[in-house]
């Protein structure tokens, strides 16, 4: 059996339960490293800063500094931390604002052990993690009034149907025949072109004006 990737993570959460409770989903899940653990923003963002952290996952509403300002933070210092979102907050408005700034997967608390580590494990592949009900609200900002239309290269038409079904640079690369930064070139031309943050942005966008 090949043996998985090591991930490293940090959880910040103010209810020990929740982390005592993670904590125990994980005990059969060797790969993933529960490298500290943080009741606010701030501890988290320290804990980051002293340590190689692959995934910081995040509560929102924390005291001190909550998960939507910490992200934001994390993302311009850190930009290589990826960020899951765990709360009980289903808000459409939490959610398309933390998909704005960055964040690259939100799970509601009520979701099984199984899609914790699938949502880990999706993430540690540099790809981005909705589904269910989070999915299904940024599916239903298709109803809401479209952006003004971006004009797009057929290029960047191939590279954001790509990143909509959760490919990665490498697999980009390889289906298009292209180079790795051309990708990144792309994608970035993208982020500029359509005013979001990140490529889970990119899908909340191409949701919300029928590109997909």
């Amino acid at each position: 059996m090949e043996k998985k990737k090591e991930i490293n993570i940090i959880i910040a959460d103010d209810h020990q339960i929740v982390i005592d409770g993670l904590k125990s989903l994980l005990v059969q899940h060797s790969h993933i490293k529960i490298i500290g653990e943080a009741s606010n923003g701030l501890e988290a963002i320290d804990l980051i800063e002293k340590n190689n952290i692959d995934i910081a996952v995040l509560d929102i509403s924390m005291p001190e500094m909550d998960g939507v300002e910490a992200t934001k933070i994390i993302k311009e210092k850190h930009p290589g931390v990826q960020i899951l979102i765990l709360t009980m907050h289903d808000g459409s408005e939490f959610i398309h604002e933390l998909v704005e700034i960055g964040a690259n997967g939100y799970i509601l608390k009520n979701r099984g052990k199984e899609e914790f580590v699938e949502a880990l494990e999706t993430i540690a592949k540099g790809q981005e993690y909705l589904k269910g009900k989070v999915l299904n609200i940024l599916v239903d900002a298709v109803r809401k009034p479209k952006q003004k239309a971006v004009q797009f290269t057929k290029r960047e038409k191939d590279v954001l149907r790509l990143i909509i079904d959760e490919h990665t640079t490498a697999q980009i690369s390889a289906k298009l025949n292209i180079a790795h930064s051309t990708v990144e070139t792309h994608r970035r031309n993208l982020i500029e072109k359509t005013g979001v943050k990140s490529s889970l942005g990119l899908v909340r966008y191409a949701i919300e004006n029928g590109h997909m």
